[in-house]
């Protein structure tokens, strides 16, 4: 996926993970959505850790936008095509996000990363004519869906789910989990963290989210069937011949990488696809939007790393935040109204 919380050397969200008292936790680890990916789960067999994989997997090869056998990319090739109920629903919930959000998370957006070479990683700085031109076909509204899964896009328009896939495999997982009688359980899936229930011992997990500035933590939140989702611009950049640094996070109306103040956006909330689709949004969106849009909602906590070193947080965030001993930004509450 062309998304930029991948890899695992730049981990957005590091876990502060303890020992599970005396009952058995296992672990697995692969590479799947274009990151490195984690589990670890009180109570889960082999069988069951091998199922996290395959699922994973499964996602990947229905989403991806790069791999020409997957669903997506046989819909961006053809213009049109029946997808399966599952990515049906998922596309229905992305358009949805794109409209509740006025257009700052875009799925339609793909040929301006890609003409930024964050696809394959030949970063380039496009012309502003070329962008001009790309930005033509950026426009999520145009995009229809029938009932039956039946897709059609207008000319020049290609779909890139990545802003939701990896948060939506967090949901799909943890529920697979519960299937399977697991109460207890942690993913890092690249730098989208979601718990299933607390620890093993009845507390919750603790998860540190990282300092945009270096490679420490701003402190730690804790967590208990919540994801906690983060995009920075440190997280996937490049820099230019001039010493210019551009990021992966595309504005959809600019074309070009969003600078408005803010180094990170963490969203910490009960459902990782809409997690995960915020996180890009409001860091799109800057400081005084995405504020707004919380007091708006309320149905998820924030925290924003501002480029003159403040972190500022939703009071139902700041409540179970430990800040780092060397924390070196003010720290914030956003207020209420």
């Amino acid at each position: 996926m062309p998304r930029g919380k991948l890899m695992l050397p730049a981990l957005l969200l590091c876990l502060l993970l303890c020992a599970c008292g005396k009952a058995a936790e296992r672990s697995v680890g692969f590479f799947a959505m274009d990151t490195y990916m984690s589990v670890r789960a009180v109570g889960a067999d082999e069988e069951t850790l091998a199922g996290c994989r395959s699922l994973a997997e499964e996602l990947e090869a229905k989403l991806s936008v790069t791999d020409a056998d997957s669903e997506i990319a046989a819909l961006n090739a053809a213009g049109r095509g029946i997808l399966s109920p599952e990515t049906a629903e998922l596309l229905r919930r992305a358009l949805a996000l794109c409209g509740e959000t006025e257009g700052a998370l875009d799925v339609t957006v793909y040929p301006v990363v890609r003409a930024w070479g964050f696809t394959a990683g030949a970063y380039r700085v496009p012309t502003s004519e070329e962008l001009t031109q790309l930005l033509q076909a950026v426009d999520y509204r145009g995009v229809e869906i029938t009932g039956e899964g039946s897709v059609l896009l207008p000319p020049g328009v290609e779909l890139d789910l990545g802003s939701v896939a990896k948060g939506y495999a967090g949901d799909r997982l943890c529920a697979y989990l519960r299937e399977k009688g697991v109460k207890s359980a942690i993913l890092d899936l690249g730098g989208n963290v979601q718990a299933l229930g607390g620890k093993a011992d009845g507390s919750p997990w603790r998860v540190g989210i990282r300092d945009p500035d270096g490679d420490g933590m701003l402190g730690v939140v804790s967590i208990r069937d919540e994801a906690a989702v983060t995009s920075g611009g440190y997280e996937r950049f490049f820099t230019d011949a001039e010493g210019r640094v551009w990021w992966h996070i595309i504005d959809p109306e600019t074309g070009y990488p969003a600078r408005n103040g803010l180094l990170s956006v963490t969203v910490v909330g009960p459902e990782g696809l809409r997690c995960d689709a915020l996180s890009t949004a409001l860091f799109i969106m800057g400081q005084e939007k995405a504020e707004a849009f919380w007091r708006a909602d309320r149905g998820f906590e924030l925290a924003l790393v501002t480029e003159d070193g403040v972190l500022r947080l939703t009071p139902g965030l700041y409540t179970r935040f430990e800040p780092a001993k060397d924390l070196r930004c003010t720290l914030e509450v956003i207020p209420d109204a």
